[in-house]
């Protein structure tokens, strides 16, 4: 069997699949724990984007260097499955809070698919009263609570693609393609209302995060039963795998030195944009390419 010692450090992902009831910060924990149970040292955890307790799905959390690469995660696009209950919305628009307004009509199949085509692409949403954006200092959901007027602005937003999986007569299930700051409440808020009623969500599933899906993601019981048999590492996702979008950029070793060290470099045999620099297949610094040579973005210290 395989052992860890606290000297070797692990710099990649774990793919969580969230469960419902659990939130995102004790993810990071647990994560933490399991490292600490498989012998690993101290390690810098972080999530790539919060899921709400009442949600589940696919939570990427970062290890070690991946975890400069979290803000980027949190840019995303991502992907959601979620099921709308017609007839009632709640307080907190989802089966958290308390009924708020009430509406007899049930929306057909029909008038659905022909409502769902305005909400594809650039659109304007106003966020959920109960959310984690900050309000003269304070989170949202902490003045909503207190019983205050929460008074939110309406942003610009991308849907790129929405779509019915199911139909019936209380309730529709959807999928979603979305740019990062969309609210999946707040979709299903604005779809019922354009159909005459009123809704929320009762379940909600997200099936991709970036690069990440379903079929990378581990249960929180398989992380710990990694852990304790030290089999923890082969459950870690490179770092370069939050990364698929960028191309890779070859450099010599003396060059890679000069990157780690923030240095800019004159000159690249690259046309302008976003690479990763890797010596020998080591990943070394993020850079950015321009005419007047390659400068780091974010450096890795692996």
């Amino acid at each position: 069997m395989p052992s860890a010692t606290p000297d070797v450090h692990l710099h990649g992902w774990l793919i969580l699949d969230k469960p419902v009831g659990t939130g995102s910060t004790p993810c990071v924990g647990a994560v933490k724990r399991a490292l600490r149970l498989a012998g690993y040292g101290k390690h810098r955890v972080g999530h790539g984007g919060t899921l709400d307790p009442l949600a589940s799905g696919v939570l990427p959390i970062a290890i070690g260097e991946a975890t400069k690469l979290a803000g980027r995660m949190l840019d995303a696009t991502k992907a959601y499955e979620f099921k709308v209950q017609f007839g009632t919305e709640t307080s907190t628009l989802d089966a958290e809070g308390a009924v708020v307004a009430s509406s007899e009509h049930r929306p057909t199949r029909a008038e659905i698919e022909a409502t769902l085509e305005s909400f594809t692409g650039v659109i304007e949403q106003l966020p959920p009263a109960y959310s984690a954006l900050k309000v003269d200092g304070r989170r949202a959901y902490e003045l909503a609570r207190a019983g205050e007027t929460v008074v939110l602005q309406p942003r610009s937003i991308t849907i790129h693609s929405l779509s019915i999986l199911t139909c019936g007569r209380d309730e529709a299930s959807f999928a979603a393609t979305v740019s990062k700051g969309t609210y999946i409440r707040s979709l299903a808020r604005d779809i019922s209302l354009a159909l005459g009623t009123v809704g929320h969500v009762v379940e909600l599933r997200r099936t991709k995060a970036g690069p990440f899906g379903l079929d990378q993601a581990i249960s929180l019981d398989f992380l710990s039963e990694a852990a304790k048999a030290r089999e923890l590492d082969g459950a870690v996702l490179p770092l370069t795998a939050g990364l698929d979008d960028i191309p890779a950029l070859p450099v010599t070793p003396e060059d890679a030195l000069l990157l780690r060290q923030g240095r800019q470099l004159l000159g690249a045999p690259v046309s302008p944009g976003l690479y990763l620099a890797t010596d020998d297949e080591r990943p070394v610094a993020l850079v950015e390419v321009s005419d007047h040579g390659l400068k780091v973005v974010r450096g890795f210290n692996i």
